[in-house]
């Protein structure tokens, strides 16, 4: 998708850079730090979406995912939690399901 056909995701990828770049902690500090936030606001699905490429390229996995909601469960509390691990667990459906689709067009293109 061209930067001009999506302007919003393209800024918004644009302050994800400059934020790696300019903090102080490592990639993947920051990206736990920001589930953590995503948690802290009640972020949407989309929101979660959004992040967990540059999760996954910094070497997040599902255990570190786990232990940042449990770190932060105290603070938060059950509502946002749970709500969180739900909205994780639909953004992780979604990007399985955009793979495979990837796959299965890769897969069609060269047979």
């Amino acid at each position: 998708m061209a930067e001009e056909e999506a302007p919003v995701l393209a800024a918004l990828a644009d302050i994800t850079a400059v934020s790696l770049e300019r903090s102080t902690l490592e990639p993947r500090e920051l990206m736990l730090v920001r589930i953590a936030a995503l948690a802290a606001v009640d972020a949407p699905v989309a929101s979660y979406l959004f992040n967990a490429g540059t999760a996954v390229d910094v070497g997040i996995t599902l255990e570190d995912v786990r232990g940042v909601l449990i770190a932060v469960a105290p603070i938060l509390g059950t509502p946002r939690i749970v709500a969180a691990a739900s909205s994780l667990a639909t953004a992780l459906g979604f990007a399985l399901e955009m793979a495979e689709a990837e796959l299965e067009a890769e897969a069609e293109a060269e047979g």
